[in-house]
């Protein structure tokens, strides 16, 4: 088959055949039966309704696999790069918004164009600057902040997201006395549930299993509880006001969010005077914006803790719904036990909800396909998460991808997989997806089905378009509290301690990076970025650090012929001829540390006459190593000295050559074997090097 069409279409090259076809078609069927509920529980994570989990779980799923390196790789919603979502947009508009929804797919969008614009130009190894430490360290914040951010859900209370993570986690401890008991039996019971099911029957897939079974208890006990009265029926009046005002600001919030993107959008057209008018403007609003969340959140958190008790009407009278510390002792007598809270109000009344939340209505049918909303201002706002999100999730998508080629044998091309995850997202933005990135668990279920071929992630990809055509209105009433213990579940095997002590056995330097990354991501939640951010950029920094120092050796001859090293055995030297091993490359930042050494080892050995620097370590040099040798050369010269080196390495003396430094140091004064040059320097000295 022509080479041109395989790089353009690369599943060309599947070629199934039909036992291919029936094992990529049982891994398929596999992979959805545990994507459909974990999709919607990680865009909870997210910030977004359920839906938007399944969107993402189609058209990102099939491309992917279209277009990426590994047969096996199970690509969709994963948990780390659903919580880089909400961390970067909850910031921005309130979650679940349509302000939120329309960021994440713009989101998508970005994280695509980066790691397709990243593939093309083959720059997959920019991924290394995220070393294994960072990610270990991330990896395990990330991991612990989201079994946490899913405490208050599991709790059946609420949770303050507009500040930190932590203050967030403190208000749900505050909140303990206020535990619905139904939301946490169904939540405990579905991870129990799921832990019982993995020990005795691993090959069914328990996630599917809970959800079933919740969805139908669920049902049966009727735990969502709805109610809908006249505001005349809600006592003290001032909940209703707080309620009216909250709906007043909630609808001013969301102009706001449209008036900006709509002058953001003219202002992309425009430029002089008018462009900045609009854009003055637009940060005028943003002002107004900034403002009002922060007191619709508290207004939020109010009126979460008034809790309403029903009360039954007499003679006919319809019943009333009164605060707790309102009712009499008559009233409270006759009220029921459960607690109702406001949900909204509008002209036709007030909706209360006196039970566990649940999933509810979700939109029947595939989603649009449509072009997602994109300003400059968006980009701007957008491209550092964007960029994290894309090495991070390519990361850990080439790092399954890896692990099962290991197993199956197959080669991976990495830019090849970036490119197809950059084209996924890109999908996803058209279709209303959000940030989808490689998943180990869904990669293992696959590989373990016995998929051959990415055929087996269309199938499911089909299957998600079928359960949106037919299935969601059986979703309705499953509740979050069981999409949250999926999401538990799924994080506990990221949490891995042993690795960041395993880094810090192998590398200090490393185990340090990785324990500031963990620390950082911690306590700058929910800003997460950040914490990647900074411990990225603290192992370059200590490389950097550990190549402006490297390993400096001087050497004397072992009692079995080898050039050792001297100090740490204890080997005499010779006082006519020094010699030291330089291990690491000569450039700019450590010539000076290498110079320093040279003068050092020349001034413990006062008698000298000859220098061997033997050179197997040195990689490469450039003009500042160049440089600093030839100075050093003429110093030692004029001293009496002669510097010689060994073990020389061709690039190194093609530069030499090139620079003319190999006539400076003197032809006969550069060996590419070791032994040679002490033999030679030893009969010139005149005495046997020992």
């Amino acid at each position: 088959m022509n080479s041109m069409l395989l790089r353009v279409f690369p599943f060309l090259s599947w070629r199934p055949t039909k036992q291919t076809l029936n094992a990529d078609f049982i891994a398929g069927i596999s992979v959805a039966l545990v994507l459909i509920p974990q999709s919607m529980a990680y865009a909870q994570l997210a910030g977004l309704p359920p839906v938007y989990g399944l969107y993402a779980s189609l058209l990102p799923v099939m491309v992917a696999a279209l277009w990426g390196s590994s047969n096996q790789l199970a690509t969709g919603p994963v948990a780390v790069v659903s919580l880089l979502t909400a961390s970067a947009l909850v910031p921005l508009a309130a979650e679940g918004s349509t302000e939120f929804v329309a960021l994440a797919i713009a989101l998508a969008f970005i994280v695509g164009v980066v790691q397709l614009v990243l593939g093309l130009f083959k720059l997959g190894a920019l991924v290394s600057f995220i070393s294994h430490p960072v990610i270990v360290g991330f990896t395990n914040a990330a991991a612990i902040i989201i079994g946490l951010s899913q405490v208050n859900k599991l709790l059946g209370v609420p949770i303050d997201t507009s500040g930190h993570f932590l203050l967030g986690l403190w208000g749900v401890v505050l909140e303990l006395g206020s535990v619905h008991w139904p939301t946490l039996i169904f939540g405990l019971g579905a991870i129990a549930l799921m832990v019982l099911m993995k020990r005795f029957t691993p090959k069914v897939p328990g996630v599917l299993v809970a959800v079933v079974v919740a969805i139908v208890l669920s049902w049966a006990i009727g735990y969502e509880r709805k109610a809908e009265t006249s505001v005349d029926q809600i006592a003290p009046a001032e909940v209703v006001t707080l309620a009216q005002a909250i709906e007043r600001e909630s609808s001013r919030l969301a102009e706001l969010d449209e008036e900006i993107r709509n002058l953001e959008a003219e202002a992309q057209g425009l430029d002089g005077a008018e462009a900045v008018r609009l854009r003055h403007e637009a940060d005028q609003l943003r002002l107004e914006r900034d403002e009002l969340r922060p007191e619709l959140a508290n207004k939020r958190d109010e009126i979460r803790d008034i809790r309403l008790r029903r009360v039954p009407g007499e003679n006919d009278e319809p019943a009333r719904f009164i605060a707790d510390e309102h009712l009499t002792d008559a009233e409270r007598q006759r009220a029921d036990s459960a607690n109702w809270r406001v949900e909204r109000v509008s002209e036709d009344g007030v909706q209360l909800n006196g039970g566990g939340a649940v999933v509810g209505n979700v939109p029947q049918g595939l989603p649009n396909f449509s072009a997602p909303e994109i300003t400059f201002g968006t980009v701007t706002t957008l491209l550092t998460t964007a960029f994290v999100i894309a090495l991070v999730g390519f990361t850990e998508a080439i790092a399954i991808a890896k692990a099962m080629a290991a197993r199956t044998g197959q080669r991976l091309d990495p830019n090849k997989e970036l490119m197809g995850q950059g084209l996924a997202n890109i999908a996803g933005g058209f279709t209303q997806g959000y940030p989808v990135s490689g998943s180990f668990s869904r990669s293992a279920v696959n590989l373990n089905s016995g998929a051959k071929t990415g055929l087996a992630s269309v199938i499911t990809a089909v299957i998600i378009g079928l359960a949106l055509l037919f299935l969601t209105p059986l979703i309705y009433h499953l509740p979050q509290a069981v999409l949250a213990a999926i999401i538990m579940m799924a994080v506990v095997g990221l949490i891995n301690f042993k690795a960041i002590k395993h880094a810090w056995v192998a590398n200090k330097h490393d185990g340090a990076a990785a324990i500031v990354t963990f620390v950082a991501t911690l306590a700058m939640a929910p800003n997460l970025d950040y914490g990647i951010l900074i411990g990225a950029g603290l192992a370059i920094v200590l490389y950097l650090y550990r190549t402006m120092q490297p390993r400096v050796s001087e050497l004397a001859r072992y009692e079995d012929g080898t050039l050792r090293e001297a100090q740490r055995y204890g080997l005499e030297t010779n006082e006519k001829v020094g010699m030291m091993r330089f291990d690491g490359s000569l450039y700019f930042a450590n010539v000076p540390y290498f110079e320093d050494a040279v003068l050092d080892l020349l001034a413990r050995h006062p008698q000298a006459k000859y220098l061997i620097v033997v050179g197997k370590g040195i990689n490469e040099i450039d003009a500042s190593g160049e440089e600093v040798i030839h100075q050093l050369v003429h110093r030692l010269k004029a001293r009496g000295i002669t510097l010689v080196f060994a073990g020389v390495k061709a690039q190194v003396m093609e530069v030499m050559q090139r620079t003319g430094l190999d006539e400076i140091i003197g032809k006969d004064n550069i060996f590419k074997s070791t032994d040679h040059a002490v033999k030679t320097v030893s009969e010139k000295a005149g005495e046997p090097i020992k």
